[in-house]
Parts: C-alpha cells; structure tokens; sequence
C-alpha cells in the first residue's frame, strides 16, 4: 500500500526536475519502456577528467568575461572615488602608499576571482557528471517510472475484502516481495542524484552572485588605482620634454642591444636618469654596509613591519635575505619553472605565470627600474635593479605603468596584462591563450632558480589547465 505514496513522492522529484529533458521523455516513454526495453547501446568511453576539467575551466572563463563587461559603475560611486583621491595627501609618499595599497586589495580580488572560477568549474564537472549518469540510465528509470505509475493506478486487492480476492493478494504480496526492493533502490538512487543537482545548482548560483560582487569591487579597485596613477604621474612629471627624449634613446639602445646585459650596462651609462639614480643607490648600498650591526637590525626589523622608510632610494635591505618573503606579482596559475623544457629543446630561464586579462603587475621586491619599454623578443619589459648584483625581469605586459630611472618599492603597481597572451619567445609550446608573464632572476648577470624567493604559498605550480 506504500508505493502509491513513493510513485508520488517520484513524481514530484521528475516535476523539479523539469529542466533534464531527458527525465521528462523517460517520464513521458514510460508506458511503451514497460512494455519493451530498449536494447543496451554500446559504451562510449569514459571521459577524461582533466580534459573535461580544462574545458569547464575554458568555458566559465569565457562566461565571466563576458559577464565582466556588463558590470559597470555607478555615478555616485565614481563621484565618491573621485573625492576621496581628491581629499588624499598630495605628496609622493601619500600617493605612492595608497597605490601599494590599492595593487595589494586588487590582487587579493584577482586570487578570490580565479579562486571563484576554479569552483564554479568544478561545480559544473559534477553537475554534468550526474546529468551524464542519469541520462545513461534513462532506459531503467523508464521503466521504474512506468511500474511505479502502474502500481499506483492499480493497487494489489484488500486481503479483506473478499474471499475471492485472497489468492490475487498471494500473488501480488509474492510478486510484490521480489520487485519492490530493486524498484526502492533505484527509486532511492533517483531522488538522490536529484537533490545532488539541485544543491549544486543552489551552490553554484550562490558562487555566480559572489563572484558578480567581487568583479564590482575589482573594477572599483581599478578605476581608484587609475586616478591613483594620474596623481602620482602630475607629481613625478619633471620635464615632458626631458622624459620624451630619454625615452626615444632607451628605445635606440633597446633595438642596439643584443643581450640583457648589453641592455643593462648601455641604460646605466647612458640614460641620465638610470645612471644618477643607480649612482644614488650604490651609494645608500655603501652607507647600509658602514653602519653597525645594531642599526642593520633595526632598519631589518622595521622593514619586516611592513612600514620602512618611503623616502628611501636603495632596498630595505639586501635582497640575498628576502628568500621565502616576496610575492608572485601576478594572481595566477604557474604554467612553467626555472629548468623546465621550453618547447625549443632548452631549458626555461625563468617562470611563466599565466593570469586573468588586465590582472595588475606588481614589484616583487624594492628596486630601481633600469629600463621600461619593448625589448626584442621579449614585448613590454621592466628590469628592476634591486641590488647586490641581482637583477629582476618582467615581460609579457601590455602597458607599463613606471619608467626608468625611477625607485619602485615592493607591492608597487609597474603594469597591467592585456587581454590574451602576447606572442613572445619567452612563451612558446605553452597551450593557453591567457595572457601569461614571464619573470627571470640573474644574479652577476647569469639566470637563477626564483623559487627560493617566493613565499610558501607562491611556489607550487598549477597545472596547464588551457
């Protein structure tokens, strides 16, 4: 007498179900599936979990895009961004910190978003899983439905009824009693893997509003840093004419030089600006070396705060001892490593992160921009000097945000990614049409292992997911 009450319990798990079209037409073929089973078909191929992976990934980064250009902001929240550059500090250091600040929400926004879009991938793996079971088992759920619905139109005859009816309740109890317990586990199974799908599309709804959210606060972080970088632009601007014509000669020395080192040393002798402030740091280099062990405590100490001097025009201190402190400057995924193959039969100088389109590009570490600008086949590049002998390599951006010649300190925003990968050398044989960042380390001039510099938390690599 039960299953009356379990057919209808099935029913109203079908009618949620509503939108797997395939449920409705086993719900709908139900009566000719009692009748006749379809023949099995053959078995396609399991399918390959990564491969099915990578391609969730590649079609919710598309969706996000897409849902990325639909977010705007409104006046009154441009009007408030406006004033609040607007009642800052004027000064270099005031403008210099808030951009800091800035860059540092903003990657912190770009690691939940590729965070988000990790789990919605993920989600959306598992949903069409148990989609794919169901729609694989459409045949058996046919007939489950169709005998559930037949047991509820005509119910076994009362025992008590009649006398007549005793031996037809007999054999419907027998009958009863071999097929209702396979019927209740699939039964079972079926309300299962509904409510399975149900809670991840309530799961997946809740991620999708999440991540809207904090795409709004990404494009507000973007949108403070723009005016943050037009204040600090006014204040540093020295002479137009000056920067313009040293900026048609670090690109004549770009296209003279052959080599990084070339680059280097013709920048430091013969760009005004790089050679006075390299001057100016070797110098403060000198005077950190003549001071007393207490003093290089406390000025280590202090820039551990997170607070050292703003005025200052060399490191905080020597870059030999920021091993396991600084941080990848990009949000990403890490594609390849020092030593890895490269796709032409060499080893990778450096590491390739691949990001989300305009992620920001922060400095790693404190240091002096010894050149900004197309260099090769490298595209836009930054070499940041950040002294004892060590140099650091950016390329693969879109637009540079610094220039040479100019003291950057660590978290500061240099430059933002495009919106695809820039074709370069330094990223080929790597299957991903993200944008991607190339970092090197040289130390005396020769390529170094970065990986003992990056914090914990930055030094694993993701799999090549594109």
């Amino acid at each position: 007498m039960i299953l009356p009450a379990i057919a209808a319990g099935v029913g109203v798990a079908v009618i949620a179900a509503s939108a797997n079209p395939f449920i409705v037409r086993a719900q709908d073929a139900a009566p000719e599936a009692a009748q006749s089973a379809p023949q099995p078909a053959a078995e396609p191929p399991p399918p390959d979990p990564a491969a099915e992976l990578a391609a969730k990934r590649d079609k919710t980064r598309a969706e996000l895009e897409t849902l990325s250009k639909t977010i705007s902001l409104s006046s009154d929240k441009v009007s408030a961004l406006q004033q609040s550059i607007a009642d800052l500090d004027k000064s270099t250091q005031s403008i210099r910190q808030a951009l800091i600040e800035s860059a540092a929400r903003r990657k912190a926004l770009d690691k939940q978003i590729l965070a988000s879009e990790k789990k919605l991938a993920d989600l959306g793996v598992k949903e069409d899983g148990i989609r794919r079971s169901l729609h694989e088992r459409r045949g058996l759920l046919a007939e489950v439905l169709a005998a559930l619905q037949r047991m509820g139109r005509n119910p076994p005859p009362a025992l008590l009824v009649t006398p007549d009816d005793a031996l037809a309740s007999v054999r419907s109890a027998i009958l009863l009693g071999a097929v209702v317990p396979g019927i209740r586990k699939e039964t079972d199974k079926l309300a299962g893997d509904l409510a399975s799908l149900a809670a991840l599309q309530t799961a997946s709804a809740a991620e999708k509003a999440g991540l809207t959210a904090t795409m709004t606060n990404g494009i507000e972080e973007e949108r403070r840093m723009d005016l943050l970088l037009a204040e600090n632009d006014k204040l540093s601007r020295s002479n137009a004419a000056e920067l313009e014509a040293e900026r048609k000669r670090s690109e004549e020395l770009a296209g003279k030089a052959t080599s990084l080192e070339g680059l280097v040393a013709s920048m430091e002798s013969e760009i005004a600006s790089v050679r006075d402030a390299a001057a100016a740091a070797r110098q403060a280099e000198e005077n950190r070396k003549l001071m007393t062990d207490e003093q290089r405590a406390q000025a280590k100490a202090l820039a551990d705060s997170g607070v050292p001097d703003k005025n200052r025009i060399a490191p905080a201190y020597p870059f030999g001892e920021l091993k396991a402190k600084l941080e990848v400057p990009v949000a990403g995924d890490i594609l390849r490593q020092f030593g890895d193959a490269d796709g032409t039969g060499h080893e990778a100088m450096g590491m390739t992160v691949a990001t989300n389109p305009e992620t920001v590009v922060t400095a790693p570490a404190d240091g002096l921009v010894v050149f900004a600008g197309a260099f090769r086949s490298y595209g836009q590049m930054i070499i940041l000097d950040t002294g004892d002998g060590y140099h650091l390599v950016l390329s693969g951006m879109e637009t540079i945000n610094t220039r040479q010649g100019k003291f950057v300190f660590a978290g500061e925003p240099l430059a933002v990614m495009g919106a695809k990968r820039v074709a370069s050398a330094t990223a080929l044989a790597l299957e991903t049409d993200r944008p991607t960042l190339y970092i090197e380390f040289r130390k005396d001039g020769k390529p170094v292992d970065s990986r003992p510099w990056w914090t914990a938390k930055d030094t694993g690599k993701a799999r090549n997911d594109s």
